[in-house]
């Protein structure tokens, strides 16, 4: 009887002898290097013609994954041609292997590229958020476009070096924050350009639903436990440190892990205050304070943070605190007259299973001149506040334009060069640095001083070292050379 990686594809070692010879020598790498065309005015012509279908490699289609890719083949204008899955064939992989029987399955993303790269013109990175960076590296550096779950990767360098390549060749991504394409980014970017909001000062946004590490208390890494059949642990592992693997480090349960995921504030900062991060030009902190933690830890995320985000003035734009607060019982202060919570019911739960309905939901506050406005989560509209300038100012709203496409389909149409990508990496990249250098307060629990022109942290050195994120395992260097 085969085992499951033969059913699959090739024995390991054929896999790394064929990826060694085709992609990390230096000479082939040339060869898959994609040659850039270059219209009139500078910019990158694209590579799927307009009114085709792109070919889409789905990596990760279990859990998040397997909805990112629904929605993709959703839209009609993704023709699916490789599944790729480190856990090729568990449950949760199911619903997609059904809906795709006939299509090319891997567990390598190396080893799609290797035999595939040919036939690919697009690629899904549905995975846990420490192993985005290898695969969009790679699939950028052979000129294929790059749809990425949100946060964009673990570490600020990682970022750093995912946008360089989205501008070097010349491709279309798109993170995965979708409310980027909803009513909320329509209607802020509207009242932004009409003076509505204008000159916000505070903005206080919040994330208080039950998460994966609340009750968990660990003294250490967890004991090793029997690899199921079906994953390819090494392979899961991907950049990140080498551990024992453990049931409590998949299926969602990274998140909890410093090691492998970016808590409930990569998680939700960018479906919360993503639209105000663009359109106010916020760009990087210059500090960055651990104002509360409970329980903090090691290995797993807080219990409850209080995190202030500093941004200084940009040009006549005043400068900007922003502050987070997460845990079940760290409820920010709002306003009196905040009213009823804002609640989207397309939003999908956290990861833990359901939005705490106890609680105020997932939200934030803005404060501007003479305005101060209210919203939710994801693609949720601002409101204003009652207030002496309110009702005047209702008179004079500007309209707000519907979107033309949805997340999904608006990275699809930029891939064919009909649309640019709305949450493209030159703008979620800031902002997820934004929250990495959250996530280091968090490690370090201190107040980080952070200079955005030289990338440094410069009162603290381990968190500066932390920029860097853990060394890459070795052979898996040569993703950050690319």
């Amino acid at each position: 009887m085969k085992t499951p990686s033969q059913k699959i594809g090739a024995t390991r070692p054929l896999r790394r002898r064929s990826f060694l010879k085709g992609i990390l020598t230096a000479g082939t790498v040339s060869l898959f290097t994609p040659r850039l065309l270059f219209a009139a005015d500078g910019s990158p012509l694209p590579r799927v013609a307009p009114g085709r279908k792109v070919n889409l490699a789905c990596c990760g289609i279990g859990n998040r994954g397997a909805d990112v890719v629904k929605a993709l083949h959703a839209t009609g204008l993704a023709n699916v041609v490789a599944l790729c899955d480190t856990d090729m064939g568990a449950p949760h992989t199911l619903a997609v292997l059904k809906l795709f029987p006939n299509v090319p399955r891997f567990r390598d993303f190396r080893q799609m590229f290797d035999k595939m790269g040919g036939e690919i013109e697009a690629v899904s990175v549905g995975v846990p958020d420490f192993s985005h960076f290898p695969i969009a590296m790679l699939a950028m550096s052979l000129g294929k476009h790059v749809y990425c779950e949100k946060p964009m990767a673990h570490s600020f360098r990682q970022i750093e070096l995912m946008m360089a390549a989205e501008k070097k060749y010349g491709v279309a991504a798109q993170m995965g924050n979708q409310g980027h394409s909803e009513a909320n980014y329509f209607q802020f970017k509207a009242w932004v350009d009409a003076g509505i909001i204008r000159n916000v000062t505070r903005i206080t946004a919040y994330m208080n639903s039950p998460r994966r590490w609340h009750g968990m208390k660990v003294s250490g890494y967890l004991p090793e436990q029997p690899i199921p059949e079906t994953l390819d642990w090494e392979d899961w592992l991907a950049t990140a440190e080498f551990h024992k693997y453990n049931h409590g480090y998949v299926n969602g349960d990274w998140r909890s892990w410093f090691d492998f995921g970016n808590g409930a504030l990569g998680d939700w900062g960018a479906h919360i205050f993503d639209t105000a991060h663009e359109f106010l030009n916020l760009g990087l902190p210059t500090e960055v304070e651990a104002v509360k933690l409970e329980g903090p830890s090691p290995f797993i995320f807080p219990q409850a943070s209080t995190l202030a985000f500093r941004f200084p003035p940009r040009g006549a734009l005043p400068p900007v605190e922003l502050t987070w607060y997460d845990g079940q019982n760290n409820l920010p202060p709002l306003p009196d007259n905040i009213g009823e919570a804002v609640v989207d019911p397309t939003i999908p739960p956290p990861s833990s299973g359901t939005l705490d309905t106890k609680k105020r939901p997932p939200g934030k506050v803005l404060y501007g001149e003479g305005l101060t406005f209210k919203g939710g989560s994801h693609g949720t509209t601002l409101s204003i506040l009652p207030g002496p300038n309110a009702k005047e100012i209702a008179s004079q709203l500007p309209p707000v334009p519907a979107s033309p496409s949805n997340h999904f389909k608006n990275f699809l149409l930029a891939c064919r060069g009909e649309e640019k990508c709305r949450s493209s990496f030159a703008v979620a990249g800031p902002l997820c640095q934004a929250m990495a250098l959250g996530v280091i307060a968090q490690r370090v629990n201190a107040r980080l001083q952070f200079d955005p022109a030289t990338r440094q942290i410069t009162n603290h050195a381990v968190a500066n070292a932390l920029l860097n994120g853990v060394p890459p395992r070795k052979g898996w260097e040569f993703f950050y050379k690319l």
